[in-house]
């Protein structure tokens, strides 16, 4: 008797020990488990190299053609992991936390060049190890309409993309109304490793960009989930 009583409490601590580690796995994580986790050495490694990553790329549009940089815009964020969610899940309830990255980059150029601007980006992207992604096979034609000025009466493009990695760029032709690259949303809240924000240099406007250069260029590159920790 005695030893059937121990093999049924040892029974029972285990049912409680697995309902505890279930509950702790599907609860929604901490703020302060997501900012230890977030400050940790592993996730700081990572937002070293994503940042480098992200600004290297921002470099070969600097260094490699003729768009001029004028402020530039980091946001890094990191958010736990929401409780267990049974129907519906999107995802978000099977980490303790993720964390992504944002470059924006805004450039000035001058519009009456606007087709020699494109045609340098779309050859440095056709350099070898380049990160840019665009290129005369695939984005050829967009060069051609500016070289004829809109001749052809067709819809006048304002961006090329690719997963993470866009750019677009004031219209020329298109004038009810003209399309423009709009400011940069405000950095309202800069709480490290959490939530950063970094504006380079932090008087810069696009409109003056605008303003010195004549158009405007931006570039948004993201690095979505750079750091993740599942839940276990």
């Amino acid at each position: 008797m005695p030893e059937f009583r121990r093999t049924v409490w040892g029974t029972v601590a285990t049912v409680v020990m697995l309902a505890v580690s279930a509950c702790t796995a599907d609860r929604a994580t901490r703020p302060e488990e997501v900012r230890g986790l977030a400050g940790g050495v592993q996730a700081e490694e990572a937002r070293q190299r994503t940042e480098a990553r992200l600004r290297a790329t921002v470099r070969e549009y600097t260094d490699h053609t003729s768009l001029a940089l004028g402020l530039l815009v980091l946001r890094d964020t990191c958010a736990g992991g929401k409780a267990k969610q049974w129907l519906g899940s999107n995802g978000d309830d099977t980490y303790k936390v993720t964390c992504s990255m944002q470059v924006t980059a805004y450039f000035g150029a001058d519009p009456k060049r606007i087709a020699s601007v494109l045609d340098d980006i779309l050859t440095t992207g056709e350099r070898s190890g380049s990160t840019i992604p665009f290129t005369h096979r695939s984005n050829g034609v967009i060069v051609d309409y500016y070289r004829n000025r809109g001749g052809d009466n067709g819809t006048e493009p304002s961006r090329m993309d690719d997963p993470w990695h866009s750019l677009s760029w004031d219209t020329q032709f298109h004038d009810r109304p003209p399309a423009q690259v709009r400011e940069p949303q405000p950095c309202f809240a800069d709480n490290p490793p959490v939530m950063r924000c970094v504006r380079e240099p932090g008087t810069a406007t696009v409109a003056d960009l605008r303003k010195r250069h004549g158009m405007v260029f931006e570039l948004s590159l993201v690095a979505p989930e750079y750091f993740k920790v599942p839940k276990k």
